[in-house]
This record gives structure tokens, sequence and C-alpha cells, in this order.
């Protein structure tokens, strides 16, 4: 059987005496780990001798480094869970050469020393097993690879190989390689033509094959990258990569491991697509007076643009408040509304028209004035009224006037609105469906780059998937849900695709409903019903509402009268307090009420897995049901107690007889529709879960019902077709692509994208369980007490929040409004409140921070700890720390909520929901969407711990770090990784997927020209 380094075990799969041996070795290993006298070779890892993924992780590891022992990773471990039916699996496959014994012997004895440091014991044998025998766990196995990638002298190991051969033996014999010696010819040639090039470079007379390139000769990263790009430039030398050089720092070992390498590199086939890497290069300085002009330029439109946008409003008011009678009213209101909307959607056209002109393929600086063009721009295309036209043809018309190449009957769901649209090309009749990233641009080491994107003739882009730059997909070409295509990949044209990196997937077809006839005529009809809506009616009603009912109420005409009224009297302050508790409970109670019957009748129009036609009757009250269903102020205020039980099934979730546990759905779920939504009794889900219950064509959509099963318990960040192919008593892992082909999967755990089969539960967190019905019901009465005084502090502090924001408005208008300066006022209470609410929520987030419990031997969710835990989440929020993404005012933020985070690091749009366990290095790169989470919960028990990213580190978009993880300097993680808890990575190393590895590819330029500009407008041509 083949590992992760492509090694092949050694023994004769015809020798009896052979796998007894094994068998032997194997249960020595295991019983080491596990700590008992005796593991049965017919013993079931997780059911009879009650291991974790943990424990055989541990003794995954321990079986590689025995040289003596096969390869063996947890994918072995769970399709052979006996020691006999894995020693004969692994015996059955072909063997290599054997290796040389000595560095068999050798590299088995370091990484005997190296786990024994780590588990804390005296002896590991070299056949137990990681998991089973030695109870080690993937934290553990993760930390015991990234101290072996600290050893030069060592393989490097990574959690693919751990799960495989899961003894020190097998493993030291899978990653224990003798490369065929090269001609010598060969090497000394390439060793020849490197010392030229680099004496070349460094401008001295010669260069010693033997000298250390940082240390002897005095070359930095940019030197070292310099040689890489200008050995990639001769064709008759291997390419050279960063990493390379890096890890061989001599000529002579660099020639030797490429010269190695080369001969054994086939080419990528389409079915296993390589990943191209993004271009290691040296670190772009970022000068602190440069990001603090940036900063000081971008808080000024932060406070300015909406406190302009206010004023506008309130002139536009006054202006409709002044006509005679109510006609009047209607028609000022219909023509400023008209007025506004089509101002507030033409500023980002025109600005973006005039600072950027068309978008190329180019590097920006990070806090150059290029950037602070780009982030403009950005800005305004990402927050204006066209949100609301998500998935209308008004939507597409939108980005045609940015730049875009939007074809005909093209459909985009996703509210994630792409930056440098001139680069996205969309075909005739393509689907973006919700949750998607095609920004065209990404972020790497202080540089923005820029790069096309484009979606051929009657394409699928589906949901909770990220498009890099330089990527494509051919007509007909399919991306399936949860899946991602990093920089330079491309789907060829009527092929499906699946995963993280994308590769050809499983055959189902995902364009799964019927097309019907929708025309022109019927687009424009809809699109115009869409604005009637908005400017005839919605608008209209808000100034009518503001006009004439707001000024008559008892508590708002002494505030807004002429006359000031004194700021120092207890009058104000109780007036204020009287509106603020009317309008902000009265709306809590409404919209509950609405949320359950409004969408109950327009369900009446709708029928399951009926076809539709687009922009119709039925697609309008789709939408409006999703729209009214997915308000997320209730979900985060029942969210992760027993209450959110009744509120979704308020909303209409099918939820009978399910069994309660006071953490049944977490504060972040939606769904596309509540009535076609269904759990079983005893599922959990974390945070995260978006139920996809439509499916879409260019030109119908149709509502399926979702179901999840019983017993069932969903990570975070999942999307969840009705197609699951995931049954009853599953663990769905975070960032998981749940599967839709192949057999329905029961009491089994899935992880990854695409995804495969781990063990359902292990027996150290089911530990963390109650041990019965009584203390069940115990635990739940306490912990509902508990979130329910939470919940009340929750609507506490947002009562208080809403309460001073009425408090600066009224203040405002009572001291300016008689001078005649309304709109001056409301524009000044604006950037007022803008402050104020970066200063309120980082009080509430200090007064609240020591609830947060550091576990990461886990605790149940009916202990205290956790209580106190979910409290801190509940009562704090995040949201306004979003509206500062890609600005160094973020990091500020950042400090004040007890977050580490080192110098000139570039935030594009992290989000870390335990601030004070984060620590971010110096100059790093983290893109959007990024999350940075330092706990998990499984089932019954809760874990954390603190996550340490190092300095000039990248984080790609829609990357996911957990709990435990430690990154070296100048680590990469490619785009929409998940990077599982206790994993580290070296320094300088790439790694991407899901779950994510050491990426083996040579790094290489983007197939597309790239320009890099500076502050001076500099043009500096990269790339063919």
């Amino acid at each position: 059987m083949g590992n992760f380094h492509g090694v092949l075990t050694a023994e004769s799969p015809d020798n009896p005496t052979v796998l007894a041996e094994r068998e032997r070795l194997f249960a020595e290993v295991l019983t080491e780990i596990v700590g008992t006298d005796h593991v049965p070779v017919d013993g079931h890892f997780f059911d009879d001798l009650g291991a974790d993924s943990m424990v055989m992780a541990r003794f995954c590891a321990r079986v590689r480094k025995r040289p003596d022992l096969p390869s063996v990773s947890m994918p072995d471990v769970y399709k052979h869970p006996t020691i006999r039916s894995l020693a004969g699996a692994l015996a059955a496959t072909t063997a290599p050469a054997p290796q040389p014994t000595t560095a068999l012997a050798e590299h088995e004895r370091q990484f005997t020393e190296i786990l024994t440091d780590i588990i804390g014991t005296d002896h590991v044998p070299a056949d137990s097993h990681f998991f089973d025998d030695l109870g080690a766990d993937s934290m553990v196995m993760a930390r015991f690879c990234a101290r072996v990638r600290k050893h030069p002298d060592l393989p490097s190991v990574a959690m693919p190989d751990v799960y495989k051969h899961p003894t020190i033996r097998s493993l030291t014999a899978a990653v224990t390689t003798t490369p065929a010696p090269q001609p010598t010819t060969t090497l000394a040639e390439h060793e020849r033509q490197f010392t030229e090039i680099l004496t070349d470079i460094i401008g001295t007379d010669h260069v010693p094959v033997d000298s250390h390139f940082f240390d002897d000769l005095g070359a930095d990263s940019m030197v070292m990258a310099r040689f890489c790009a200008r050995v990639r430039k001769h064709p008759d030398l291997p390419s050279v990569a960063m990493p390379d050089v890096y890890k061989h720092p001599t000529i002579r070992s660099l020639t030797a491991a490429l010269t190695t390498t080369e001969t054994d590199r086939n080419p990528t086939s389409s079915s296993q697509p390589a990943t191209p890497a993004a271009l290691i290069e040296p670190p772009k300085q970022r000068r602190f007076g440069r990001s603090v002009l940036c900063g000081a330029l971008q808080l000024l439109f932060l406070l300015g643009y909406p406190a302009l946008t206010a004023a506008v409003w309130v002139a536009g008011f006054n202006w409709v408040s002044t006509s005679p009678n109510l006609v009047g009213v209607y028609v000022r209101s219909v023509a400023f509304g008209s007025a506004i909307f089509l101002g507030l959607c033409a500023v980002p056209i025109l600005v973006k028209w005039v600072l950027i002109g068309r978008w190329k393929p180019q590097e920006i600086r990070v806090w150059s004035l290029a950037y602070v063009r780009f982030w403009l721009v950005k800005t305004l295309i990402q927050r204006n009224p066209m949100m609301l036209f998500v998935g209308s043809p008004l939507y597409a018309l939108y980005l045609r006037a940015l730049g875009a190449k939007i074809g005909r009957g093209a459909v985009i769901f996703s509210r994630n609105l792409p930056v440098c649209t001139d680069l996205l090309s969309i075909g005739d009749g393509a689907v973006i469906r919700k949750d998607s990233f095609f920004n065209g641009y990404q972020a790497h080491d202080g540089v923005i780059r820029t790069g096309a994107v484009t979606i051929g003739n009657d394409a699928i882009v589906g949901e909770a998937t990220v498009l890099d730059i330089g990527t494509s997909l051919g007509d007909g070409a399919q991306l399936g849900h949860s899946s991602a295509l990093h920089a330079g990949q491309a789907i060829p044209a009527g092929e499906r695709w699946v995963g993280s990196p994308a590769q050809r997937g499983e055959k189902t077809n995902q364009m799964a409903v019927t097309a019907r006839d929708v025309g022109k005529a019927r687009r424009v009809v809809f699109s115009t019903v869409q604005l009637g809506n908005l400017l005839l009616l919605g608008l209209p009603l808000t100034f009518g509402l503001a006009d004439f009912a707001l000024p008559r109420l008892p508590e708002f005409g002494p505030l807004l009268d002429s006359a000031p009224v004194s700021l120092t009297t207890w009058t104000f302050f109780r007036d204020a307090l009287v509106v603020s508790a009317v309008v902000f409970f009265g709306a809590l109670l409404v919209g509950l009420v609405l949320v359950g019957t409004v969408p109950r009748v327009l369900n009446l129009f709708i029928k399951p897995d009926e076809v539709y036609p687009l922009y119709g009757f039925h697609y309008w009250v789709h939408r409006a049901i999703t729209r009214t269903t997915n308000i997320r102020f209730y979900t985060t205020l029942f969210g992760g107690t027993s209450y959110i039980i009744y509120y979704l099934r308020w909303l209409g979730y099918s939820l009978r007889g399910v069994r309660q546990t006071g953490s049944n759905f977490g504060e972040m779920v939606k769904h596309d529709t509540p009535f076609l939504s269904a759990a079983g009794s005893g599922t959990m889900v974390a945070d995260g879960l978006s139920i996809i219950n439509a499916d879409f064509s260019s030109t119908s959509f149709r509502l399926s019902r979702a179901s999840i099963g019983p017993d069932n318990f969903l990570g975070n960040m999942i999307a969840y077709p009705p197609q699951s192919k995931a049954g009853d008593n599953c663990l769905l892992a975070t960032k998981v692509m749940v599967p839709l082909d192949g057999k329905v999967r029961e009491g089994v755990g899935l992880l990854g994208a695409p995804s495969f089969e781990i063990p359902r539960s292990v027996m150290r967190d089911k530990q963390l369980d109650v041990s019965s019905e009584d203390e069940l019901r115990r635990g739940l009465r306490a912990k509902t007490i508990h979130n329910t005084v939470s919940m009340t502090l929750f609507l506490l502090v947002r009562w208080t929040f809403f309460w001073s924001v009425t408090v600066v408005y009224l203040a405002a208008i009572n001291l300016l409004n008689p001078l005649g300066a309304l709109a001056l006022a409301i524009a000044l209470a604006t950037a007022v409140v803008i402050v104020f609410t970066v200063v309120y929520n980082v009080l509430v987030d200090r007064l609240f921070r020591p609830l947060q419990a550091l576990v990461p031997q886990g605790c149940s969710i009916y202990n205290r700890a956790f209580w106190r835990h979910e409290r801190f989440w509940k009562v704090s929020s995040l949201t306004y720390v979003l509206a500062f993404n890609g600005t160094p005012l973020k990091n500020v933020i950042w400090r004040l909520l007890g977050m580490r985070v080192g110098r000139r690091v570039f935030d594009d749009g992290l989000r870390v929901p335990e601030r004070t366990f984060t620590t971010i290095g110096d100059d790093c790169t983290l893109n959007a969407d990024t999350i940075v989470q330092c706990h998990s919960q499984e089932d019954g028990g809760f874990k954390s711990d603190r996550i340490a990213i190092g300095a000039g580190c990248t984080l790609g978009v829609g990357a996911f770090v957990h709990y435990g993880v430690t990154t070296g300097d100048g680590a990469v993680l490619a785009t929409s990784s998940f990077l599982m808890k206790g994993e580290e990575v070296p320094p300088n190393a790439r790694w991407g997927g899901n779950p994510a590895t050491e990426m083996r590819e040579h790094p290489g330029d983007l197939p597309v020209r790239q320009i890099s500009i500076d502050d001076n407008r500099t043009v500096l041509v990269r790339g063919g």
C-alpha cells in the first residue's frame, strides 16, 4: 500500500512468519500506547479497545518510526480496524527495495525518542499502534510531526503518514527512502550551472558548493528568490522554489535533492490536478508611516461617508415633510427615494472608473496610495443598495456597469460581491450559488494580487465555494459545494470537480433542475416590480411613518421640539430611555410574531419538489420566505440554548421528538426555507450550518427537503444539501464536504473535502458525556437557567447600546436643530456613533472576557466552565469589527479586544471567537473570510486551546485554523484549507487542502501577466 510519499511497504504477502511477527509488533506498539498488558489481535480498535482518533494517530506515527514495519495511516486504521486485518492488508502491497538497515534503525531510534518525550513515558515500543496501543490522539501526533520536521536529518512526516502507518516501525520504513544514484555528469552539470547563476546574482568570483546560502554567503530571501526565478528560466535545469532553498541551503544539497526528484516527477493527470502554489517571494516592506497615512485616510472615509449619507437623508426628509398633504408627501418620497437610491448605486461605479479604470492583473503593495484606491472601490462596491437584488437580473446588470462580462441568463446568488470586476467573465446560463467567493484578488505577503476568474457557459459554481485568481470553469463544468479552485486551477468543459483543492469528482450532476422557458420580458417585468416595491412602496412608507407617526408620540414631542431641552435633566434621559425601550423591545416582539406568521402564509403557495421558473411569483415568495426567516438577531439570542428548538419550530423546522440537549443548534444557522428543514432526535449542530433546500438552474428552481438524521453531530461551517448521503449517527467534521454519492453513511465520522470516513466518536470524548439520565436532567436544568441569564444580559447589553445611540442623536438634534443645522447634527452624531460602537463593544468584551474557559483536555457542555464561555460568545459582538476589514485600524481593535497582534498585519476579513487565546505575528497577511477558532465542540464535549500564527504567515481566502495550532514564520495556508487541531506548520512551509497537509508541488508564477504598482505608479512587468 502506498503512503503519502509514494513509498510502498516491504514484506512479502506470502510469508506467514512475517505476518505473525508484524502482528506481534503492532500489538506491542498499541499495548504501550493504550497502557494495557495485552491487546487482542482481533480486538476492534474503537469498539473493543476504546481507542479514539488521537490514540490511533499516535499509533500510526509510532509505526512509521519503525523501519521494520509497513507504514500505516488513519485511512488504513479505519478500513482495517483490528491488528490482524491491518497486518494482512499492509502485507498485501507491493514492496520496494529494502532500505539500508543503518538508516532505518537510526530513524526509528530518533522517532522513538521524540514520541517518548511528547507522550511522557519511559519507553515506546516500535510496533505499538499510536492510537490503539499508546493512547495518542491527533493533537499529540500533530505535535510529533512538527517536532520531526524540525530535525533536518529526519524525513518529513505529515498526519496522513501517521494515519496510514500508525507504528514507529512502519512509519520509518515508509518515509525513509533511498533515491537511486543519479548520473555523475547530470549532478555535476546542475551543480556547475547553479553555481554560475548564484555567483552572477551575488556578484562574487566564486561560490563554494557547500556554503550555506544565508549563514555563509550572507544572502537573503530576496537574493534567493531572484536565484529561483533565474533557474526557472533555464529549461535544462530542475525548477527551484524558495521552500527548496530553505530545506536544502547549499548548492550541493539543493542539486542532489532536485536532481533526484526531477526524474520522479510525473505530469499531473486531469483527475488529480496539481495545485499551483502561490509564488513565495521576499517580503514587501510595509513602512509604519505608510500604514498610518493609509489608516488615517480610511478612517476619514469610514466616518465621513456614512455621516454625509445621513445628512443627505435628513435633508431629504425635511423636504418631504414640508409637503402640505399626504399626496405631496408620497410624491416627494418617491422622488427623493429614487434619487438617493440611484446616487448610492452610482457612486461605486463612478469612483471605480475614475480611480481605477479597468482592472488588470497586477500587484498592489498594502498600505500604499494605490492600495487606498483599491480599498475605497472595494468598500463602496460591497456596501451599496444593490445587495438587496442578489439573484435578480438587476444584480447582473450592476456588475456589467462595473466592468464585468456577464453572459445572457447568468444568475448570481452569492452576496460576496467581486471586486476586480473587469477580470470576471461569466458565460451564458452560468449559475453561481450562495456563499461563494470569486473576488478577483488575493493577498499574499503584504501584496494584493489581482487576477482573472472565468466561468464558462452553463457552468455551475456550488454553495460555499472559493474561486481563487487565475481559475476557470469550462462550458458546462461544475464545482461542487464546499470546494475550492486554487490559483491557476482550471476545470475542463463538461467535468465536475470537488474538494479543496478541487479534483475530478463523483458523477453526481449538480444541474438536477429541469430548465424552464424564461424570456427577456419576464426578467424585465420582475426587475421592474422589484424596483417598484422599493421605490414606490418601501421608501414612501418609511418616510410616511417618520413624518406622521414619530412626532406624534408623547415621548418624541419634547425631544424633537424646536426649543432645546436641557441635557442635564433627568427628563431628557428618561424620555430617551422610554423611546429606546419602546422601539427596541417593540420591534423585537413584533418581529418575532412576523417571522412565524407571514412566512407560513407565503409557504402555502410553494410545493416541495415542484420546479418553478425564475423571476415569477413563486420565486418572489421563495425570496421573501428566505429573507424573513433568516434574521441573525434571533438565532444569536436563542442559539446555544434550550430555546433554539422552540424558535426553529416556530419558524417551521420539523423538530418533533427531538431530544433536548441545551445545545442542539448554535448561534449561526440558516436555510433556504424552514418548512423543508428537519433534524433528528439527539442531533447537535455547532455554528455555521447552512441548510441548502433550493436547487437552481439558470431559468428555474426547486425546493426540496433537507433532513439531518438522528444522533448526528455537525461541526462548524457546513453546507448541508438535500441529497446528503450522511445518515443516522454520523459526525460531520468542521468544513466537511457532505457526500452526495455512494451508499448512505451511518455510524461513522466524515472529514475533509472530498470527505472520507473516520470513527464516529472516541473513548476520550465519550468520557466528557454525562453518565446517566438523572445527571443529564440536572445538568440540562442548570444549563437552561444559566443560559436564560445569558440571554437577559444579551438583551440588556443591546438595549443599553440602542439607548446610548438614541441619546447621542437626540442630543445632537436638540443642540443644533434650533440653529437650523439638523443635517449637520445628524452627520456629526453618525460619526460619533461609529466611534462609540467600537468603544462600547470593547468595554463589553473586557467585562465578560474573564468568562472564557481554556480547557485543552476538554469538559462537558454541562460544566459551568462551558456555560460561562457560552455567555462570553453571546454577549460579545464581532460584527462591527468586520467594518474595518483591510485597514490597520482593525489591528488596533483586535489589541483592544485582548488579541496579541504583531506589527504591519494585513487583515482583510479575519474572524476570531476567542481573541485572548490567539497570537498573530508581525507582517502576517489574512485574507477574506478566514477563521481562527480556539475551540471545538463534539457531541457533549467542549475543548479549547491557544493558537499562534508566526510572523510573515499568509492565510488564504476561506481558510480555517482550529485550536492548538502553531505555524512557523513565513508559512502559507492555501485557499479554503482546514488546518486541524494541534498541527504545527514548519517555517516557510506551504500547506493546503481539507484537511491541510504540506503541499508537495513547487510554487510557480500564475499563468497571468502581472503588473506591480507602487506609490509612484511605477509598473514592473512580471510573468509572461
